[in-house]
Parts: structure tokens; C-alpha cells; sequence
């Protein structure tokens, strides 16, 4: 477009001012607009100024037709900010101490306790000890320890809390048998607690148990949905780039960067969410050097930099870690530090991972997603083929990495920042190279596809990515459009 205007005003003879092409580009007008507003000057003009676009803009000069009058486009000022608290950039403590734990999992307890105490149907609960020693039925609230199967089929939990443990037993012919439970999640139940049988006559809190009947979740809501708004913009993700891989679908990016410039103003498309993976890395599995096409990690950022630099001006651009960028694999991941991102554009948010995003009022969660390994390793009925349905799993619980110590590394801050203190309108991850959505209560759900193909270490693997694949959500509606470049 910049060189067809070019061509235009020299085939007059004439010289456009830089800020004259940057109101013509930055509004996206055609060449019948441009062809207009140069013959409606006056043939001495030698200098375009930026005055002469906007004076024809403002009907002074001849317009093409005269019922209608090309006024300039005013776009609402973009609403993006990062939610206090939950970047943890800048704000990681934690050595590895008992201490660190210690406070990693009271603030895990604290912000989960607090979401369930929220709920109508939860009276306020007894700690556990204090339970324990009363022969009517109570609430309680505690982490999970340890999931059990008694041999007769029952589910057996052990939960704690600040003052003791417990054991919680679920009978396997109660409504709540089917619940599914992992390690760490925090959880509220309500029952009575059952003696154990002694010779001696006396009660020992220790040896005893909970008998459940309810169990509650810091869950969303039934209720919920999502409340439309009067917001016309709509938000992207690009999750799992991987730049510097031979497998990076180059054509299909340049496809999609098309579409970008021809529709993303037009279409109010004013955000775009980048969930990690953003550069294949640096031995970040076994053998692959033999997928590399940039073996050099400062090159490939580098790189990346010059491709985002083909999105619109507009746009404002998110982008944090995941487990093949520059930084630890422990979660949360602090940004991308600035010897990598120095070639990057002023437009660019460089957040941790997890990150919570307030897009024109809609709280918008993304999250690279390493967890989903352990849930598809570790829980009955998950799986790499339907990542949205762990994600759901994961905002029963509120929290986006609830296992402690299985692959899936989890850094003791003092703040749990996995833990889903704010409720997301849209919660976004990728890692799984998936393309996929739902909607659960009014929040959706998407995972964030790839622009890998099948590296030979997938193929090995039988992992079957689903490339190419770009969501967008529009923040006033919750319309979710999967916008596919590999066709």
C-alpha cells in the first residue's frame, strides 16, 4: 500500500509529507481515496501536507461523491493492564527453604479458603482439630495430602490444615463417589466425625475420621455466564510460535500476518496474546539440534522480534514465557529478561507466566500450560486430545498446577501465584499445540493452537499437533472465532 501511494503522488510530480502517509496508512485507505484526494488538489501543489489530508478529510476540498463525506476514523483508546499481584516478575523470593514451602502453601489455603467461604450453600466451617472433638455435622476446609481407595472401595482422603489432619472418608455408595480428587487442591466438606471402636472406652481425634457427605469447590458458580458488554474489540492468541524450529510453518504465519493487516483494524482487533513457547529454545529435548534451523537462542528471539514487527501498529501485543524460552522452567516464570527482548518494539507487554490481563474490563488469564502434563499423566480422563476439558478441571479448583512434585516444576514464593485468585472471563494456555474451546459458567476456554508442524521427536511421540489455528474472542459478545491458516 505505502508504495502504491508513493507511486501516485510521483506520477503528479508531487512530494507527500511523513505525516500526511501516516494518516492515510494508519487509516487504511484505499487508492481510489488516495487518487481522490490528489486530484482534488490544485495542480501548482508540488507538497503534499498532512493539512491537505485532513482538511479533505473534513470536506473542504472535493470529495469523491458529494452525499458522502470520508470522515477520520477515531478508534477508542485501547484498555490493557496488567492485574497488580499477579506477575511475578521482579517479586521471586523463595531459596528452597522449609520456610518457603511453609508460606507456599498457607497462601495457597488462604486464597482457596476464602473463594469457598464466599460460597451461599458453605456455613462458615470448624478448623479441623476443633471438628474433630464435636459429634454434630460441620464444615471443614484443607489441602488434600493424599488420595486413597480403601479395600473395601471407598475413597479415603487425608486433609489438613493449620491446626491437624484428618481423614476424610467418602463411601463409594454415596452421591459424592464419583468426585474426582487430586493431591493439593483445597477443598471444603461438610460431615460428622465417626469414633473408631476402642477397648478402652476412649476417643483419640487422631486415629478417628470425617464422614463425608458434601464436598465443596472454590468452583465457578452455576449461576455465572457471561454478561455482554458495549466493548467492540476483539482479543487474539498466538500461543506456541516456536521460532528457530525447521518445523515453523513460515507460509502460514505470513498468511495469517496478511489477514492481520487487511482486517485487524477494520475488525477492531486490538489485542493480541502471545502464551509462550514463543521461540523453540535450546535443547529442550533429546536430539533437538536435528530440528533447528536457528541453533542460536539470542538469533531466535531476535527473529521473532522482526515478525511481530509485521503487526499492525495498533495492536497491542502480550507475550510470556513457556517451557522452551530463556528462562527457569519453574513456574511461575518471571519475563523474558531484557538481554533477549532488547530488539523488541515498545508495544510489547513482557509479562511472567501465569499472567492476569484486565482487557476493556474482561479479566483475561493466560497460561502456558505445563501442567497439563501432569493431569493428563496423573488423572483418569484426561488426555492431550481435549486440553479444553482440563482446563475446566483446572478452574473447578481455581488453581492451574494444584499436583505438587510431579514433572511439572513449582517454585515455593510466598504467593501461590497459580492460584486463580481472579476469576477470568477468558482463560487462554497453549503448550499441547492443540486447537480447541468451551465455555464453562461464561468463562471461556481456549487452547491457543501452534505455528509448529510435527517435529520427528512428536512423531516418535504419537503427538498430533493442530497448527496454523488463530482464536478470537470479541470482548463485548464472548463470540469465539478459530480463524484457520493451514487451509
Amino acid at each position: 500500500m505505502k508504495d502504491e501511494v508513493l507511486s501516485a503522488v510521483s506520477r503528479r510530480n508531487m512530494f507527500l509529507a511523513p505525516d500526511a502517509l501516516e494518516v492515510i496508512e494508519s487509516n487504511g485507505y484505499s487508492m481510489e481515496f488516495v487518487n481522490t484526494l490528489l486530484n482534488s488538489l490544485s495542480k501548482n501543489t508540488v507538497f503534499v501536507m498532512k493539512s491537505d489530508v485532513v482538511n479533505f478529510l473534513n470536506g473542504d476540498k472535493g470529495i469523491m461523491e458529494p452525499e458522502k463525506v470520508i470522515k477520520p476514523k477515531v478508534k477508542r483508546d485501547s484498555d490493557l493492564s496488567i492485574i497488580p499481584g499477579s506477575d511475578i516478575t521482579g517479586q521471586s523470593t523463595c531459596t528452597g527453604t522449609i520456610e518457603d514451602f511453609t508460606k507456599y502453601f498457607r497462601s495457597r489455603y488462604n486464597i482457596l479458603k476464602k473463594i469457598i467461604l464466599k460460597r451461599r450453600d458453605f456455613d462458615p466451617p470448624l478448623s479441623i482439630s476443633r471438628a474433630m472433638e464435636v459429634d454434630r455435622e460441620v464444615n471443614i476446609v484443607g489441602i488434600i495430602y493424599e488420595v486413597k481407595t480403601t479395600k473395601n472401595g471407598h475413597t479415603m482422603l487425608e486433609i489438613e490444615d493449620e491446626t491437624g489432619t484428618c481423614n476424610v472418608l467418602i463411601r463409594k455408595d454415596t452421591p459424592i463417589s464419583n468426585e474426582l480428587f487430586v493431591n493439593d487442591e483445597v477443598i471444603g466438606v461438610t460431615g460428622k466425625r465417626s469414633k473408631p471402636s476402642q477397648g478402652n472406652g476412649k476417643y483419640s481425634a487422631r486415629s478417628g475420621f470425617f464422614n463425608a457427605n458434601k464436598i465443596y469447590r472454590p468452583d465457578v458458580t452455576e449461576k455465572s455466564s457471561w454478561t455482554p458488554s458495549d466493548s467492540d474489540s476483539s482479543i487474539a492468541f498466538l500461543s506456541d510460535i516456536h521460532i528457530g524450529s525447521r518445523e515453523f510453518l513460515k507460509p502460514q504465519w505470513e498468511k495469517m500476518i496478511a489477514w492481520l493487516k487487511a482486517n485487524a483494524y477494520e475488525k477492531n482487533l486490538n489485542y493480541l496474546v502471545l502464551p509462550g513457547d514463543v521461540v523453540d529454545g535450546i535443547g529442550a529435548y533429546p536430539g533437538q539440534e536435528y530440528d533447528l534451523e536457528i541453533d542460536n537462542i539470542f538469533k531466535q528471539y531476535e527473529t521473532l522480534s522482526e515478525y511481530l514487527k509485521e503487526i499492525p501498529d495498533h495492536m497491542k501485543i502480550v507475550m510470556h514465557p513457556g517451557n522452551h524460552d530463556a528462562c527457569r522452567l519453574a513456574e511461575p516464570q518471571p519475563a523474558l529478561k531484557e538481554i533477549y527482548t532488547k530488539s523488541f518494539d515498545s508495544n510489547i507487554y513482557i509479562t511472567g507466566n501465569p499472567i492476569n490481563l484486565n482487557v476493556e474490563g474482561r479479566i483475561v488469564t493466560s497460561y502456558h500450560g505445563k501442567s497439563i502434563d501432569d493431569w493428563v499423566q496423573s488423572v483418569r480422563g484426561m488426555s492431550y486430545e481435549d486440553p479444553p476439558a482440563v482446563m475446566k478441571q483446572m478452574i473447578m479448583r481455581r488453581h492451574l498446577a494444584p499436583m505438587y512434585g510431579q514433572k511439572n516444576a513449582l517454585a515455593p514464593e510466598k504467593k501461590d501465584y497459580l492460584a486463580m485468585e481472579h476469576l477470568p472471563d477468558i482463560f487462554v494456555s497453549g503448550h499441547v499445540h492443540g486447537a480447541g474451546r468451551l465455555e464453562y459458567h461464561g468463562v471461556k476456554m481456549i487452547n491457543a493452537s501452534s505455528w509448529q508442524s510435527q517435529t520427528d521427536y512428536q512423531k516418535r511421540n504419537n503427538f498430533n499437533p493442530d497448527p496454523a489455528i488463530m482464536p478470537v474472542v470479541h470482548l463485548g459478545t464472548g463470540e469465539i472465532t478459530m480463524h484457520d491458516f493451514l487451509k
